[in-house]
């Protein structure tokens, strides 16, 4: 059955978040800020997770500066028990979660045949398992309450491309949290629980720092992006909005590249 076509009012909302609780997980690194700080910009009311809360403290106290609440939380996301008591503090400060990004990831660059398997294991127990858990753990009460929700995962052009830097870890696990989108989006979309990725090109933070900031490395990235540049955190902020409005609302199952074209060649 068609639905009732929205009204101009309806379609001048479809960005509106305001009202709405999201947790960001990884929220002391360069994508996890500015997430946040883009989210609060539209009204929505952060949790910011990390391993520790003190890096959090300043991002938290900015987000109550723009006048928005703030909780931030100590949570390794590779341990159940502790994903779960993040989950119900949340519960706890405001009653309800509406967006989950899972920013939490690491990097581990080294030829495949040098990396110690517990470097390996590492890589993929953050990025993977950590999205999962996270992902569950918060669907898990948004089935609970019947009001939908939206997760967003982290991807990577890596999860696509391989690479000679070394990304036997980092660009599989990033093709595993592609697929785990698509097969989470599957299983909860009788839920009306949205899941994406958004899937970024190399950018700036502390973690590419040390490859960005030499000059002939730099060069060697970039080339492979036909926009010419390394993105900035705050590149990927307009799709988190999307992703987590109803503007996206009959999207759910997606990898959107923020890359700068680079899959496109």
């Amino acid at each position: 059955m068609q639905r009732a076509k929205k009204g101009i009012e309806e379609i001048k909302n479809l960005f509106n978040l305001r009202g709405k609780v999201a947790v960001v997980t990884g929220g002391a690194g360069a994508l996890g800020k500015a997430v946040c700080i883009g989210l609060a910009a539209y009204g929505v009311d952060l949790v910011v997770v990390d391993l520790e809360e003190a890096p959090l403290d300043e991002l938290s106290d900015n987000i109550r500066e723009m006048g928005q609440k703030a909780l931030p939380v100590s949570c390794d996301v590779t341990d159940p028990d502790r994903v779960d008591q993040m989950v119900r503090r949340t519960l706890d400060e405001f009653g309800k979660i509406n967006i989950l990004f899972n920013a939490a990831g690491i990097a581990q660059r080294e030829p495949a045949v040098e990396m110690a398997m517990d470097d390996w294991q590492r890589v993929m127990d953050v990025n993977v398992k950590g999205t999962l858990l996270c992902s569950r753990a918060v669907a898990r009460e948004m089935i609970r309450k019947g009001e939908g929700g939206n997760i967003i995962t982290v991807g990577s052009v890596r999860g696509f491309h391989a690479h000679e830097g070394g990304y036997s870890a980092y660009g599989t696990s990033k093709a595993a949290i592609h697929y785990l989108t698509k097969q989470l989006a599957f299983e909860w979309a009788k839920h009306k629980i949205r899941v994406n990725c958004i899937a970024p090109c190399v950018f700036w933070s502390p973690l590419t720092e040390p490859i960005l900031s030499d000059e002939a490395s730099y060069k060697g990235y970039v080339a492979r992006i036909p926009l010419g540049r390394a993105a900035e955190p705050e590149d990927f902020v307009g799709v988190t909005v999307f992703l987590a409005s109803e503007a996206s609302e009959m999207v759910t199952g997606h990898v959107l590249s923020v890359d700068g074209g680079t899959v496109g060649g």
